[in-house]
């Protein structure tokens, strides 16, 4: 029997994908950035489908999660899977846990027709890079990720209002 299973999210698990965000802000020192609910995260994941997650379970409980939407790449013709946020809880890493979400997302790509899967690392998080390095993803040191923020977004907005 096989001590870790991926299922795909529901809307149940809305108070437990908080509660994984919310860790993962906590590792990644960035608590006072979560505005995050789980009402908030019912409505955009499972009612307007703006993104999807899995949950990992090892031994029956919940252990980490991957949280993902389509992009698509204009170059390939093809969609793509950008992987927003992957997490193990700090007691159960290096059980293949993390491995596992990533085998699966990278599987549902597949079915999907992707031409690829992308996601960001922070600099500093070297146990993550060398996990990533170790399956065979490599990094795009070529390219920058820039971001306008909400408090940004209706400013800019009106620049192209005619």
């Amino acid at each position: 029997m096989t001590k870790i299973s991926i299922r795909e999210a529901v809307s149940e698990d809305a108070e437990l994908l908080l509660e994984f965000i919310r860790a993962l802000a906590e590792y990644e020192h960035l608590e006072d950035q979560v505005e995050a609910t789980a009402e908030g995260l019912r409505r955009t994941i499972f009612a307007d489908k703006r993104a999807e997650a899995l949950i990992a379970e090892y031994e029956g409980q919940a252990a980490g999660f991957a949280l993902f939407f389509h992009n698509y790449s204009t170059f390939k013709g093809k969609p793509g899977i950008y992987l927003e946020d992957l997490f193990v809880k700090p007691g159960l890493r290096g059980k293949g846990i993390g491995g596992a979400l990533l085998r699966n997302l990278a599987g549902l790509a597949a079915r999907r027709g992707c031409g690829r899967l992308e996601w960001a690392c922070l600099d500093w998080n070297t146990p993550s890079i060398a996990f990533y390095r170790s399956i065979g993803a490599v990094p795009l040191s070529d390219w920058t990720t820039y971001r306008v923020t909400e408090e940004k977004l209706a400013g800019l907005g009106k620049l192209t209002s005619g």
